[in-house]
């Protein structure tokens, strides 16, 4: 893991992108990098319903994993400074980038097609996945998501050559760019 850089961070910082494209990984590795703490939105949703977000979406439907993720991103966004992981839907919705807008900043990792293909293709964990063309719905969710993602505060580009330590350090760099984000300290 690289080294911890002389930064403090102001604001929440909101990784948003499709699924696959190293929300997770990357939210890690930058909340170790400016040492605070990172939270992943979907697990704090499992945890609260005890259930897996595919069981979430069978039992009760998308609407209201939606209404649930908004609590959730609400309740993450008025505590301290952190790095989160938003699921791949979270930033469709006005009301949750209003939010984020609001509390924090969204950081979207945009990647393509097939960088994304060749990291869900394999996990059976994405319900929106669950169709007879997976790999269809992937490349129709990106051309319907990107609109909205292209919306976020800052982007970092991604690509399967860069590392996920490489890719916290382009999105350090880019969140330095903004006054309201990073702060140097020493």
């Amino acid at each position: 893991m690289a080294c911890k850089t002389p930064s403090r961070l102001k604001k929440t910082v909101v990784m948003v992108g499709m699924m696959g494209a190293g929300k997770t990984a990357v939210g890690k590795c930058l909340a170790a990098q400016l040492d605070v703490p990172f939270v992943d939105s979907d697990e704090e949703i499992v945890a609260a319903a005890n259930m897996s977000i595919a069981e979430i979406f069978e039992r009760d439907g998308e609407a209201f994993f939606r209404d649930r993720e908004t609590e959730v991103i609400e309740r993450l966004l008025v505590s301290e400074p952190r790095i989160i992981s938003a699921g791949g839907g979270l930033f469709l919705l006005q009301r949750n980038r209003d939010l984020i807008s609001k509390y924090g900043v969204s950081l979207w990792l945009k990647a393509d097609l097939a960088l994304l293909w060749s990291r869900v293709r394999h996990k059976n964990t994405r319900p929106l996945l669950r169709t007879e063309n997976p790999h269809a719905t992937l490349s129709t969710l990106l051309k319907e998501r990107s609109p909205f993602y292209e919306l976020a505060d800052v982007s970092v580009e991604t690509k399967p050559a860069f590392s996920i330590e490489a890719t916290a350090k382009a999105a350090q760099k880019a969140l330095a760019q903004r006054q309201d984000v990073l702060e140097e300290i020493g």
